[in-house]
């Protein structure tokens, strides 16, 4: 009797029906949320048999954690790209880029985006550690960023590096709920949220770190 593939042979299989697998519980995910999404519904969907499901994913929660991981690493690996492609650039520029980068690639894979923002606790199972990891190393790239953006002065030193940092990712992540391809274009909203940071084409002092001069005049 042959033995069940573990998980390692499991994700050899990346392409054909494993990407098929993980493409139509994404788009589930995002419509239906972790509770209402069941293996049986995925199969259907993908016009398989519950049981060839195995074949790849050991159970639900594996599906939903490799789903959750894709939709980061989408935008984790174009963001670096951008950073790497403005090398030397202004810290505006670079800034600019990596959220034209997230907002691109977030709005571009939607069904994966949409289901790492919104599954992320897993029922009454504990989140998975992979899942964790995963985000904390594209959050990284955005501690990185922020600090250099402070050094240059883009972004107020005294403000809070977490702050920001939560504060944009937050604003960018939120964009699935209204983010319309006819209605807005991903580079000039890229642009506006640029400037709700940051001013002046060599940095300059950050919009969300000045004083309310007014109130205080």
């Amino acid at each position: 009797m042959s033995e069940a593939p573990d998980k390692s042979q499991r994700e050899g299989v990346e392409g054909g029906s494993r990407r098929l697998i993980l493409d139509t519980a994404a788009r589930l995910l995002r419509s239906g949320g972790y509770h209402q999404t069941t293996l049986r519904e995925i199969a259907e969907a993908v016009g398989i048999r519950k049981a060839s499901l195995y074949y790849h994913f050991a159970s639900k929660e594996e599906i939903v954690e490799a789903v959750v991981n894709d939709g980061v690493r989408f935008v984790h690996e174009a963001v670096v790209a951008a950073l790497a492609a403005t090398e030397g650039a202004s810290p505006r520029a670079r800034l600019e880029a990596a959220i034209h980068a997230h907002l691109k690639a977030l709005h571009g894979h939607g069904d994966y985006t949409s289901a790492s923002i919104k599954v992320f606790t897993f029922g009454e199972t504990p989140t998975p550690e992979s899942v964790r990891r995963v985000r904390r190393a594209y959050e990284d790239v955005w501690r990185e960023l922020i600090a250099e953006l402070q050094r240059e002065g883009a972004l107020a030193p005294e403000r809070s590096p977490d702050a920001l940092r939560l504060f944009l990712l937050g604003a960018l992540n939120g964009s699935i709920d209204w983010y319309r391809p006819g209605r807005f274009d991903v580079a000039a909203l890229a642009r506006e949220f640029t400037a709700l940071i940051a001013h002046g084409e060599q940095g300059g002092a950050a919009l969300i770190g000045a004083d309310a001069a007014g109130a205080s005049g």
